[in-house]
Formats: C-alpha cells, structure tokens, sequence
C-alpha cells in the first residue's frame, strides 16, 4: 500500500497534468472560463498549502517551458491560489459555504494579481471569449487596468467560484481510506 507522502505526489503530478490539459482546452475554444486551478485547488485542499502552491507553480512552469514563457509569470496568480486556498482549508472544514466563500475571495485575488501580469505580457488580452468586453471598454474610455480587469473578474467569478465547487464534490465523492484529515467535511 501506498503511503500518504507517496500518494500526493502522484496526485500532484496528476493535478498538474489535469491543469495544463484543461487550460489548453478552454484556450483552444476561446471559453470564457480557465479551468486550469483545478488541479491546485483540489491539492491545496487536499495536501495543504505547500502543495497547492508547488502545482500550481510547476504549472505555469511548465507550460512556459512547454508552449510559451510568457505563461510563467503568471506562475504567481497559481501559487497564490494553492496557498489561499490551502490555509482556507487548513482552518475551516472545507464544506459547500466554504467553498462557495472561497471562490468567490479567488474571483477577486487572482485578477488582481494576474491583470498587471497580464497587461505586461498580453497588452490586457486575456484569450478568451471576454477579450470583446476588453476592447469595447477600453475604447470607451477606461484605463487599461479597468477595461482587463472587469472582464477578468466576470471570468472568475464563474471559474473559480465553479472550480471550488467542483472539487468540493470530488472531494466529498472519495472513499473514506483515500481522504486526508485536511480533505472536506460534510
């Protein structure tokens, strides 16, 4: 049998993998969503803070490695999530109102981390569906700052708050010998 240390380094490996594949996914449909936290809040929940923020990390790492570099400094928004959301769940059972509260701080925290990032790298654009919200409220007369970061949080209010959801689900959804003390209540 596995020990604990063991399984959550295959979890994180496979946390990470789940995070490139769905970012790829939803940049490649032009969705209004990320889905590429997934994997780190689901380890930061389940391992603790210093997981979550390596996954989402050695994310943003390597798919600056592997696609482009200017996805590393964005490797900021995802430590920052892995350890929010980590130390959330170290200090409260991590059940639906807490996941819902979590989302939500998330919707907030990573834009206003990841618009200054994403200004420098990508003029504001974010490469989603939203980047016409960009444009538009930009030629309306808003700075910068303000035409990428409302869209972003709009974003992330359904991405995070959902990804918080979600792996409030899974979470709940594992057998009992799979759960560490960390992991979500009922």
């Amino acid at each position: 049998m596995a020990t604990t240390k063991t399984r959550v380094l295959v979890l994180s490996a496979i946390a990470i993998a789940c995070n490139i594949v769905l970012g790829i996914v939803t940049s490649a449909l032009k969705l209004p969503l990320y889905l590429d936290t997934i994997g780190t809040v689901f380890i930061a929940v389940y391992a603790g803070p210093r997981y979550g923020a390596a996954v989402g990390g050695l994310t943003n790492l390597l798919t600056g490695i592997i696609f482009s570099p200017k996805d590393i400094p964005f490797l900021l928004v995802s430590v920052a999530i892995g350890l929010i959301v980590g130390y959330i769940a170290k200090k409260f059972p991590y059940n639906l109102v807490v996941a819902i509260i979590t989302g939500l701080l998330l919707s907030v925290v990573a834009p206003l981390i990841g618009t200054p990032i994403g200004i420098w790298v990508y003029g504001g654009l974010t490469g989603t569906g939203m980047d016409f919200l960009v444009i538009w409220l930009k030629q309306s007369g808003n700075s910068i700052f303000v035409s990428s970061f409302i869209p972003k949080i709009i974003n992330n209010l359904l991405d995070k708050t959902g990804t918080c959801l979600l792996v409030y689900f899974l979470l709940k959804g594992l057998p009992a010998q799979y759960r560490l003390q960390t992991s979500v209540s009922k």
